[in-house]
């Protein structure tokens, strides 16, 4: 699983589910424009980019 399925996985979840990610993941995909959360590359790159800052 990806970086973007993580992210829709736990954006998307019933409201009782206890599911989480990591703060670092959604950091990355929150300072992307809304559009572009939408576009796997560019989450999965923003999500890279996050770990390993020389990306």
């Amino acid at each position: 699983m990806d970086a973007f399925d993580r992210f829709w996985q736990w954006a998307t979840k019933p409201l009782e589910s206890q599911l989480t990610i990591p703060a670092e993941l959604h950091r990355a995909v929150m300072e992307l424009a809304p559009e572009a959360r939408r576009n796997r590359a560019a989450v999965n790159q923003a999500a890279a980019s996050m770990l390993d800052p020389e990306r």
